[in-house]
């Protein structure tokens, strides 16, 4: 946030902080008020612009959530974005709602990840570790991972069917 001599911005109001920020991404409240409480000249006045904000829509917790957990889903694990959202305090049942849908494609999600990065069932133990490790890495949980070598390892219909 700089003016054009580079210098930063110092009389902008929180409101126009935050309304800056919110204009570039999602936040959480709790995300928020810690990138903005170092510019707070007043006990609560933080928290005011962030109750006006919410009141008008600017700032919401469940779009937050959604929004989290639809960028990361590609490449992450339901548990890996659940600690994310955590981190960034959003409430647990916001993170639950958003994240039910992601437990239902976990397994599709974890087997198109693992045929990206792999594509070839692994020849050893060591391999089979290293694979086992990047899945977990990435928030996929045992038994996600151990049901997509276990279907790696069966053979497709269209190898049947020929």
């Amino acid at each position: 946030m700089f003016n054009s001599q580079n210098k930063p911005y110092p009389l902008m109001s929180l409101k126009s902080r935050a309304l800056r920020a919110l204009s570039q991404r999602e936040y959480s409240r709790a995300e928020l008020f810690k990138k903005l409480s170092a510019f707070e000249s007043s006990e609560g006045e933080l928290e005011g612009v962030l109750n006006e904000l919410e009141a008008k829509g600017f700032l919401n917790e469940e779009r937050h959530a959604l929004s989290l957990a639809r960028k990361r889903s590609e490449k992450h694990g339901v548990s890996r974005i659940r600690q994310e959202m955590k981190s960034k305090g959003v409430p647990q049942q916001i993170a639950d709602k958003a994240l039910e849908e992601l437990q239902n494609t976990e397994l599709e999600r974890a087997k198109a990840l693992w045929a990206k990065r792999f594509a070839e069932l692994p020849q050893d133990s060591k391999m089979l570790q290293r694979q086992q490790r990047f899945m977990l890495y990435r928030g996929f949980s045992a038994e996600t991972i151990r049901m997509v070598l276990k279907s790696a390892h069966a053979p497709s219909n269209a190898e049947h069917e020929l």
